[in-house]
């Protein structure tokens, strides 16, 4: 087992890519902690990973909200003792809402900052700490929509997810003389609740397909073998990266 003896949080592990990070690392041997908002999912996730005889605890967590992550970090090191692994993932997209730079309202731009991006700070300032005595890695999930103009009409998601990739470089130039390793991975269209009111437009989801060399969607179980690749040993000198699981989308 690549992660035994290792305490992994997982950020949105209640569903889509979050849950099946969370239990690929269960059943690679690591401690996971489901860091969810919605309770009903964060459960059954846990009961999931226990029922296979993994060990995993959910714990209630708005990763827009800095009390709630300050808290879990204390709840983890109370609990546990230490983080191997930080698994950023928790983000939402407005559909609907998210807009052309000149029209999105500032209170969805904000929502959508705080959580996609500031989420990702907090948890990296909260769990980074239970790092630095002994090393570990950080994984976040960007978007293609970061790099590249695919996505008009999502201006606030977008610029968030840009600056994923900024935080993921110079954060792993701070901390690899401290043996932590942050890097991020890029899923492409990926079918997961959060995308499954665009998906479910049958003319949509044809011309998404039709735009991805591979010519589908991704899956949630399509970014397990890199997450776990970025959460071991195998990587053990890989920083700084970005990591591809979208199909192509990007190669075009």
């Amino acid at each position: 087992m690549r992660l035994r003896n290792r305490v992994a949080v997982v950020t949105g592990g209640g569903a889509g890519i979050g849950e099946a990070v969370a239990k690929a690392f269960a059943a690679e041997g690591a401690s996971v902690i489901i860091a969810e908002i919605d309770e009903d999912r964060g459960s059954t996730v846990e009961a999931a990973i226990q029922g296979a005889g993994g060990n995993a605890l959910f714990a209630k967590t708005d990763v827009g909200s800095t009390a709630s992550v300050d808290a879990l970090g204390e709840r983890v090191k109370a609990e546990f003792g230490q983080v191997d692994i930080l698994f950023n993932n928790a983000a939402i997209q407005l559909v609907g809402q998210d807009s052309r730079t000149h029209e999105v309202a500032e209170e969805i731009w904000d929502r959508t900052i705080n959580i996609n991006l500031k989420g990702y700070w907090r948890s990296m300032r909260a769990f980074i700490p239970l790092m630095l005595t002994h090393g570990g890695t950080v994984i976040n999930v960007a978007s293609p929509t970061g790099m590249l103009g695919v996505a008009p009409g999502y201006s606030a998601y977008s610029t968030s997810k840009g600056g994923v990739f900024a935080m993921t470089r110079v954060a792993a130039a701070e901390y690899s003389r401290d043996g932590i390793r942050v890097n991020c991975i890029v899923p492409g269209a990926t079918l997961t609740p959060l995308t499954a009111e665009i998906f479910a437009d049958a003319e949509e989801r044809e011309l998404f397909e039709q735009n991805i060399p591979m010519g589908r969607l991704g899956t949630p179980d399509d970014l397990v073998g890199l997450s776990l690749f970025l959460a071991s040993d195998d990587s053990a000198y890989c920083t700084g990266g970005t990591y591809m699981a979208d199909g192509g989308l990007t190669a075009i």
